[in-house]
């Protein structure tokens, strides 16, 4: 015990040994809390889930933590649904007395206290009838009273009407706009900046649009030519940011890979880091111990592993058989056991093999493993703590690298695959940032915090290197 406190207290005499075990324990405990909180199965689902389960997410939007830097407070989700009780949402289904109809009544009210436009609008209808398909009217109504018109139309079991991608709609108001001021709107106007924008002069550019601030109103009538029937509408107000980490492009909650790929991370780089160095370990201490034919063979092989080029081999079998990420582990485990660390451990074990401990331990009959586990490998275990260590960052960067060539798990959720989408989808062409900067700067803070926790651990091993 007095061993590990002062081992302790020697190793926070170094501040950069300090600052990589805080950042360490914090990543272990957010592994910790993201087994708890989301299953792997769980999060595997969500992330395969198609586009269709994460309609109620705006696609592509920023984190929400944005509006704290941000001059112009950008706009968040606004859902409203008939399926629950919702505060500025009614629903009315009246069935005409002695006739063989019903009239649909439903209304949306909402505040926008927003500096920006939303991203997308779309309305979602379910409808229950035996034959006679609904036919309703959709109106809006802005905070000045103007009503404006939708769309007309018969709807089925369940309908989407996609308004933002209305251009006959956006055609219409623009045309009702430009009439109002008297000026002619020349570029072609999304429905979401129309409906949202002061009707003015600033409408006329896209960069001056201001925003109509204040209570919107959106009216669905209708007639049923039924009599037990219903409806339910959800309108979705889609804003440009969500949640912690932002979405992609297939709406999904980034937070889910950022979250999940620590521990995925920190299990592929600390697993094949120390099983890589055990097994290379052993590999030597029974080349050095033996010698003579198992010494030539285990050699050679090294030698025929280290001049095959590991990156490009690995990339190759990655392409012909896709792996999940565990099985992916255990290709690049077998092939990096026969790397050169294998004769620098067999270098270590021809001097200790000599020492008179050794040779003791041989005269009073000690077996070859037995010397091998208890005699060889305890000497020159400590020494190679720091490379452990620090070889964990080489795998946590080789999984995410073979993630963005495509090589991965692609159903895996890990900081890899996310920079692998937003490099196929111009992430940075289109200025989406954050979708590249965040599993970067969670890449980087692993690799660092292992790679300088390593060097400190190098100088207390390594008494020389204190000098340096």
């Amino acid at each position: 015990m007095s061993k590990v406190k002062g081992f302790l207290s020697q190793l926070l005499l170094y501040k950069s040994a300090l600052i990589g075990l805080i950042i360490i324990i914090f990543l272990i405990g957010l592994s910790i809390y993201t087994v708890i909180t989301i299953p792997y199965e769980e999060a595997t689902r969500l992330w395969r889930a198609g586009e269709q389960y994460w309609l109620d997410n705006p696609r592509n939007a920023l984190p929400s933590w944005v509006n704290i830097f941000s001059q112009k407070r950008l706009p968040e989700t606004i859902i409203l649904s008939t399926e629950k009780p919702q505060v500025g949402v009614s629903k009315a289904i009246v069935s005409a007395p002695g006739e063989r109809f019903s009239i649909i009544k439903v209304k949306f009210s909402f505040r926008y206290e927003y500096d920006d436009f939303p991203s997308e609008i779309n309305l979602f209808l379910k409808a229950s009838f035996n034959e006679s398909n609904p036919h309703i009217t959709i109106y809006w109504v802005k905070p000045g009273g103007e009503q404006i018109t939708l769309k007309s139309l018969l709807i089925s079991r369940e309908t989407m009407y996609y308004i933002s991608n209305d251009d006959r709609l956006a055609e219409e108001i623009r045309g009702y706009i430009s009439k109002k001021i008297n000026r002619t709107i020349e570029y072609e106007a999304p429905v979401t900046l129309l409906l949202f924008a002061e009707e003015d002069n600033s409408v006329l550019k896209p960069d001056t649009a201001k925003v109509m601030k204040g209570v919107y109103e959106l009216w669905i009538e209708g007639i049923i030519f039924e009599t037990k029937v219903d409806l339910d509408a959800k309108l979705v107000i889609y804003g440009k940011v969500y949640g912690l980490a932002g979405t992609d492009h297939l709406r999904r909650d980034l937070s889910i890979a950022l979250l999940w790929g620590t521990p995925i991370a920190l299990s592929f780089g600390v697993t094949a880091s120390v099983t890589v160095a055990l097994i290379q370990m052993f590999i030597g201490a029974l080349s050095a111990w033996f010698g003579g034919i198992a010494d030539t063979v285990l050699q050679r092989v090294t030698e025929v592993f280290m001049v095959l080029p590991f990156l490009p081999l690995l990339i190759m079998i990655s392409t012909f058989y896709k792996f999940n990420i565990w099985v992916l582990l255990a290709v690049v485990i077998i092939l990096t056991v026969f790397g050169s660390g294998v004769k620098n451990y067999r270098a270590m074990f021809m001097q200790i093999k000599e020492f008179p401990y050794v040779e003791a331990a041989r005269a009073y009959g000690a077996g070859n493993l037995r010397i091998i586990l208890l005699y060889l490998i305890p000497k020159v275990l400590p020494t190679i703590i720091p490379s452990i260590v620090i070889s964990v960052a080489d795998f946590v960067f080789l999984e995410a690298a073979l993630a963005i060539l495509g090589l991965g798990d692609p159903l895996a959720p890990t900081w890899g695959k996310i920079i692998d989408d937003a490099y196929e989808h111009g992430a940075l062409y289109k200025g989406l940032y954050y979708w590249v900067l965040q599993p970067s700067i969670m890449l980087a803070l692993t690799s660092l915090s292992f790679a300088i926790l390593g060097f400190a651990l190098d100088k207390i091993f390594n008494p020389r290197l204190k000098e340096i």
